[in-house]
Formats: structure tokens, C-alpha cells, sequence
């Protein structure tokens, strides 16, 4: 075994990849509850969840106070 490449380096590089589809799913459902349009975003988390979105990575936008400005 290489000792420059242990099995944690590899692990941490694979938890970095991004797959495109998943950002652009991500994005979408950003720009659909902007939008208001709540109808589409059940589609869009289904395809970031099939392309390795994490729970909390939907959770974020689902709960941006941006969309809920303080009164």
C-alpha cells in the first residue's frame, strides 16, 4: 500500500465531489421556493437525493430566513 494515499485522504476527496446534476437540482429548488413556486420543489429534492444531497444541504434552503424576513 502507498503510504502518501491512505483510505481517509481518498474518503475525503469522494465527500468533496459535486455532482453537477445535484447543485442544479439544489439551485432549482432555491430559485422555486424564491419564486413561491412550492408545487416543483418536491421534484427537485427527490433528484438531489438521487444524486447525493444530504438531508441538511435541503434543510438549509428549506429553512433560509431569507425567504422570511423578521416583522
Amino acid at each position: 500500500m502507498n503510504p502518501t494515499l491512505s483510505l481517509s485522504n481518498i474518503a475525503k476527496y469522494r465527500r468533496r465531489t459535486r455532482d453537477p446534476v445535484k447543485l442544479t437540482a439544489l439551485i432549482y429548488l432555491r430559485e422555486a421556493l424564491i419564486a413561491e413556486r412550492y408545487e416543483n420543489c418536491a421534484e427537485f429534492i427527490a433528484i438531489a437525493k438521487e444524486f447525493g444531497a444530504l438531508d441538511a444541504e435541503i434543510r438549509v434552503l428549506l429553512e433560509d430566513p431569507r425567504r422570511h424576513p423578521s416583522s
